[in-house]
């Protein structure tokens, strides 16, 4: 059974309730009673698993966590305001002035932002690679080097990453590896190709009608013996091992990132994530058949597409023996100038033009004026992104319908 039939039936049988009501109940509530101080005490100590306050935690988020855990094999995760407060919330729980992070390969303009500048301002050092620099990803590292970071798939160069080598590498260096894998929910499962942990802008294809937005960080489990985050490395979480044992990451999380930064998820907006769960398998299974489709179909035609799936792309081997269940909505377009790209986009009956990927409607944005305009020359050719590059997240339209909607904008 492949992972989208799988998930077919148990995501919705985990959602729905045999018993009372069906949907998911939304607590909307930002504080909760105690009931008595000794309940309150264990509460706040750990031992006592109730609602504290909502800032770190909510039982309707509470639901989508234990759901996106399942999916990805960890053992507890941490539901976010956005996909940015997720990978926020994962990099400040391990950081510290004086560390380093390894990000390789092609990055969302928001992620790069958030590592060149913000992090720069306190402390933190991302060196930036792309995907296939191994022997020099493995010289970077050192003994500040607290996090490899990567996506699953680069937004928008589409490069693929090796997830199983560059998880051997963080694995031998005793580094944390951690994937974005916004773009590929059940397509890729990271844990399983050793991550340690996985973000999701929740926004993207998990909802998938861009009615709410949410992140999600999951955590795999501290091994009960030998465990990279028992090294000296890691020593500020040790005090979470020494307490909560396999669920110390979750832990350290909430009480090192979403208590002190407060990218707390809130009730409804879980709600009405858990509704788009419950249909990502059959809407992913039928997206990723249709990029093909369209990929294929448009570059036939003479149009200058990037996407794995086309024999010219350099990853076209690893994408046909590593992403058997396809990587995501995103494909790309270069019309080779902005001039063309605006036309392009006016022109379309139907893309929806906005910056968000991951819709069930199709959607696509023009990179160098929008997401990466105050990037620089240098950054913008290191990212993939040209004067004409038009990023196209595919929706649940036909294939032959979105080919010829292009087709007919592009003027061929």
């Amino acid at each position: 059974m492949n992972r989208f039939e799988e998930f077919t039936t148990s995501i919705v049988q985990h959602i729905g309730k045999k018993e009372g009501p069906i949907s998911p109940v939304i607590v909307n509530s930002a504080s909760f009673g105690y009931g008595s101080s000794e309940s309150g005490e264990g509460i706040f100590e750990g031992s006592v698993k109730k609602p504290l306050y909502a800032r770190v935690g909510n039982p309707t988020s509470a639901q989508l966590e234990q759901l996106l855990a399942q999916m990805d094999g960890g053992i507890g995760a941490v539901a976010a305001s956005s996909g940015m407060g997720a990978i926020a919330m994962a990099t400040l729980s391990l950081l510290k002035a004086g560390d380093e992070i390894i990000s390789i390969g092609g990055l969302f303009g928001g992620t790069y932002s958030y590592f060149s500048e913000t992090l720069t301002r306190f402390g933190i050092t991302t060196h930036f690679f792309d995907v296939d620099e191994l022997d020099a990803i493995e010289e970077a590292i050192n003994t500040a080097t607290k996090i490899l970071f990567l996506e699953s798939v680069g937004n928008p160069n589409m490069r693929l990453p090796d997830i199983a080598k560059i998880a051997a590498i963080a694995k031998t260096h005793g580094v944390v590896l951690m994937v974005d894998n916004t773009i590929t929910p059940l397509s890729v499962a990271p844990i399983t190709l050793g991550a340690d942990i996985v973000v999701y802008s929740t926004t993207k294809i998990i909802t998938g009608n861009a009615s709410a937005l949410g992140g999600a960080v999951i955590f795999r489990a501290i091994n009960e013996g030998d465990d990279k985050f028992k090294e000296d490395r890691y020593r500020d979480i040790h005090p979470f091992i020494n307490k909560m044992g396999s669920m110390a990451l979750i832990a350290n999380a909430k009480k090192r990132a979403l208590r002190d930064f407060g990218m707390s998820a809130n009730g409804f907006g879980s709600y009405l994530t858990m509704l788009g769960l419950e249909t990502l398998p059959l809407r992913m299974d039928r997206i990723v058949s249709t990029v093909e489709a369209v990929a294929k179909g448009l570059s036939a035609r003479g149009l200058s597409v990037n996407h794995p799936c086309l024999a010219h792309h350099p990853h076209h081997e690893r994408y046909k023996s590593q992403f058997s269940n396809g990587c995501g909505t995103i494909l790309t377009i270069d019309l080779g100038s902005k001039e063309r790209a605006f036309e392009f986009l006016n022109h379309s009956k139907l893309i929806t033009i906005t910056a968000n990927i991951g819709d069930n409607r199709t959607l696509g944005l023009h990179m160098a004026s929008t997401i990466y305009r105050d990037f620089n020359d240098q950054t913008k050719e290191f990212l993939g992104i040209t004067p004409g590059l038009v990023r196209i997240s595919i929706g649940l339209e036909s294939a032959e319908a979105i080919i010829d909607d292009f087709s007919n904008a592009a003027k061929i």
